[in-house]
């Protein structure tokens, strides 16, 4: 098997906050895997939050071409990412890249979808919600009537005025379903006081209120929290979920951060055997990049895959997203391909 990649740049279409800061764009690297005539086709979006650039990104794909090119069936899926995973440990969108692409070459040898190798209906999958980053109370409320045909919204909260930011967002949709998503960034006091706050507006659940080290402040926030708490930077990958049972009312998988979309198939299991709610979440990622977790949506309760639709423009066309609702085709493997304008750059 022949492994090759090209890193690129996409731009956000306005800037996107969260409490940790403000992008304009993101470095990430396509990943393709050539074997027999047919092409897998991977995206690596690393988060500087978990310890990796696009630059650590193609030194692991360079330290791992000499033994992806002795891959001689790539049908052998567990085994081959079992190794992965022992050289590159916890480099998850690397190990993403390479998943996506040897499934994304599995399905395509086989002319079949993800989803129907997997026996997923999409009808099943929920609707995603559109994300509002973290701005002026006026700028964020301009973005939620911007986003009108999204019914359900993800507000980024974490900073200072966080009422004014959501009571902005209300007001210019108020019947709108909201979800509100910390980023780590409150203490137990102001996590309380947050949701209690978040109650008020009417919002569905709150997202990793906490920082992931506060397990023992996480049980306490949680025993006086009045909405359900949903954790992302906790839960990493399924290892990490057993230790959150209890603390905790849903998880929170992005690929990005677990390795692929076998480790997410675990995560969701595992998360269901624990009885937390699961949903499916990305980073500013491409159509390339949703695609994996788009396949795998009508397993989870909840879907957070807009990051495409927050970019200026997509290199990739694949599954899509219309009014919020994730829209797949028969197309092999992951269903994706260059777009119009053509390869990234």
């Amino acid at each position: 098997m022949r492994i090759s990649w090209e890193p690129f740049h996409v731009e956000t279409a306005h800037p996107f906050g969260i409490s940790r800061g403000v992008k304009t764009g993101d470095d990430l690297v396509w990943v393709r895997l050539e074997h027999e005539g047919i092409e897998g086709w991977g995206e690596a979006d690393p988060s500087g939050y978990y310890g990796e650039t696009a630059d650590t990104v193609e030194a692991a794909l360079r330290k791992l071409a000499p033994r992806i090119e002795e891959v001689e069936d790539p049908f052998r899926l567990e085994n081959i990412e079992r190794e992965l995973a022992s050289l590159l440990g916890r480099n998850g969108s690397a190990r993403c890249a390479i998943s996506s692409a040897l499934h994304d070459w599995v399905g395509k040898r086989a002319g079949l979808p993800l989803w129907k190798l997997w026996g997923l209906d999409p009808a099943d999958a929920p609707l995603s919600s559109f994300t509002i980053g973290i701005d002026a109370p006026d700028v964020m409320a301009r973005k939620t009537r911007e986003a009108e045909a999204w019914p359900i919204l993800k507000i980024k909260l974490g900073s200072n005025d966080d009422e004014a930011r959501l009571s902005a967002v209300r007001g210019a949709a108020p019947d709108k379903t909201l979800r509100v998503d910390a980023n780590a960034a409150w203490t137990p006091a102001e996590a309380i006081e947050g949701i209690a706050m978040c109650a008020e507006y009417g919002v569905e659940f709150v997202e990793q209120p906490l920082p992931p080290t506060e397990n023992d402040e996480l049980a306490f926030v949680r025993s006086r929290a009045v909405l359900p708490i949903v954790v992302d930077e906790s839960s990493i990958v399924a290892s990490d979920i057993p230790r959150l049972d209890g603390l905790v009312d849903g998880i929170n998988i992005k690929l990005a951060k677990c390795g692929g979309p076998r480790e997410a198939l675990r995560m969701i299991h595992t998360a269901r055997a624990c009885g937390l709610s699961v949903m499916l979440g990305c980073m500013l990622e491409t159509s390339l990049g949703i695609a994996p977790a788009a396949h795998l949506a009508s397993l989870v309760d909840y879907a957070d895959l807009d990051g495409a639709a927050l970019l200026r423009s997509d290199p990739f066309t694949g599954p899509r997203l219309e009014e919020g609702r994730i829209v797949l085709t028969d197309g092999p493997g992951l269903g994706v391909e260059r777009a119009a304008a053509g390869a990234p750059a």
